[in-house]
């Protein structure tokens, strides 16, 4: 089950309001600060830290089965999506990634896959990760890279089709559009230029999203 994306963003308090206001709740915030990595998490909010000089390693939000993380960068940068998965299917991801010649990284929370087109893959096995694998969803995700071939290789990986997965050619990679099950539906921009929806979850069909007028 796709569950996760994570950017990195000049933009953080105002990435973290914009999915508030779409219903996802802070559950942890990890900062720099004076030189030590210190922990903001709610309840404290950003009135009692802003004008501290802190460089925010990630902000964890959740919604339904949804895990949204982002984390401070010079530029908006897309860095990873997440599968949550069983431990089983992990160890097979892993060998068939390990076969196709692709860089692994395994500690015992999550594992990290390599791909040629500029961002990870990751591993979730901890049902903790999401509040409600039964909630809200992420649908999709659409993904532009520089090449074709992503949405192949994704299927190699997992060995199944991934329609969660929409590609397109771009310049540059980035994420460009997420899609949320749930209600209203709602057609924004978050402050990193991602395209983000909601619909209702019939709308998905054979896979797809179907095309709505939001």
């Amino acid at each position: 089950m796709l569950f996760h994306y994570h950017l990195w963003t000049p933009f953080v308090e105002e990435t973290e309001r914009f999915y508030q206001q779409l219903g996802f709740q802070v559950t942890q915030r990890i900062g720099k600060y004076e030189g030590a990595f210190t922990s903001f998490d709610p309840p404290l909010d950003w009135d009692d830290f802003r004008e501290q000089q802190i460089l925010f390693r990630i902000i964890e939000m959740k919604r339904g089965a949804i895990n949204i993380t982002f984390g401070y960068g010079k530029k908006v940068m897309f860095d990873h999506i997440g599968f949550l998965v069983t431990e089983a299917d992990r160890l097979k991801v892993i060998d068939r990634a390990e076969g196709l010649g692709l860089t692994v990284q395994a500690n015992e929370r999550r594992t990290f896959i390599g791909t040629p087109f500029g961002f990870r893959v990751e591993l979730q096995t901890h049902p903790d990760a999401v509040e409600s694998e039964t909630g809200d969803q992420l649908l999709q995700l659409g993904i532009a890279t520089p090449k074709p071939g992503l949405e192949p290789l994704l299927s190699q990986l997992l060995d199944r089709a991934v329609p969660e997965i929409t590609t397109s050619v771009s310049q540059r990679m980035h994420a460009r559009k997420a899609v949320f099950s749930g209600t209203p539906a709602l057609s924004l921009q978050d402050p990193n230029g991602l395209e983000v929806r909601t619909v209702n979850p019939l709308a998905l069909i054979n896979g797809r999203i179907e095309d709505q007028n939001l």
